[in-house]
């Protein structure tokens, strides 16, 4: 990638509805980057939303935080693409697959003609099917697409964990594997807590057994039950991103379960989905292979199935 990738400390976010501007004001909040993009096709919530966030940065760090247009995300270290309808009430994420696929074939060649050398952050949903779609209709390279997919999974894995046992989430090592959404699965052969495999340590420590069906029944339905409180999800996938992308900004190597096109790994081939990748300033660094059980294995190739089943139904 380009030069101006490693210095430049620009991002452009693409989409400025509730997911969009938490986004730009993590960021701000964060001293992330040194400039932030707005683009939206309603160009006044964008100017609205960056006004609202500019006006407050002498009270943090300076940050330039402005609207735009697809030509100014030029010179972007990192494009983030929240663009799309949002999920309703009772809605699937897989339930938006055509309308949002529309919209990303439609602006994403535009994106990716001024911005070549970025990294793109992926959170549009489905955003495992969006990933694939950003990958089939722009010349970029895999490794410079990353949808943020189970990263959010994985935090709520590790905190629902973390609450059972008494201890802090960053204590508690596991991955949510697969689609984001209803197949995505847990590898509990590789949870453990500072090192000791989580039953182990349950026993050791006098804690219950921790009942696996009902952790990854909450871990699914986690954002659904918000929408169904709040009508939308916008804090945690905006902190989960603002992660991803200090990752990328500071080529940090942090592992990170994301999703990216996945070829002839696990019995899985031509479909994007979540594994644990290491992501640097490079995007995509390297993808990790973790030896799973057969049961796993079969778990990750049926979510691989599901999504097969969603892109077949697609026009791209």
């Amino acid at each position: 990638m380009g030069e101006t990738n490693k210095n430049e400390k620009k991002i452009t976010i693409l989409g400025a509805g509730n997911v969009g501007a938490t986004i730009a004001y993590t960021f701000a909040v964060a001293g992330t980057c040194s400039d932030v993009v707005l683009i939206d096709i309603n160009k006044e919530k964008a100017k609205g939303e960056a006004m609202d966030i500019r006006q407050g940065v002498s009270f943090g760090h300076n940050v330039e935080i402005k609207d735009g247009t697809y030509e100014d995300a030029k010179g972007s270290s990192i494009v983030v693409v929240t663009l799309g309808l949002a999920r309703k009430p009772g809605q699937t994420r897989l339930d938006l697959a055509q309308a949002n696929v529309n919209i990303i074939k439609e602006v994403m060649p535009q994106i990716a003609k001024a911005a070549p050398d970025a990294t793109y952050v992926v959170v549009s949903n489905p955003v495992d099917i969006i990933t694939y779609t950003i990958l089939k209709c722009t010349n970029l390279d895999p490794t410079q697409v990353i949808g943020s997919g189970t990263s959010l999974d994985t935090s709520r894995l590790r905190s629902s964990i973390a609450d059972h046992v008494g201890l802090n989430p960053q204590s508690v090592h596991g991955y949510v594997f697969g689609e984001h959404g209803d197949t995505s699965f847990i590898p509990w052969s590789l949870v453990n807590i500072a090192g000791i495999p989580m039953e182990e340590y349950c026993a050791a420590e006098e804690h219950e057994t921790i009942d696996k069906d009902e952790i990854i029944d909450e871990v699914r339905k986690a954002g659904s039950e918000v929408i169904k409180r709040k009508g939308a999800t916008f804090y945690a996938i905006a902190l989960t991103v603002n992660k991803i992308c200090d990752s990328i900004l500071r080529d940090a190597k942090n592992v990170i379960t994301v999703s990216t096109m996945i070829n002839n790994k696990y019995g899985v081939d031509g479909v994007c989905l979540s594994l644990p990748c290491v992501i640097g300033g490079d995007g995509i660094e390297k993808e990790l292979t973790p030896t799973l059980t057969e049961e796993e294995k079969k778990k990750l190739q049926e979510s691989a199935a599901a999504l097969k089943a969603v892109i077949d139904q697609i026009e791209f």
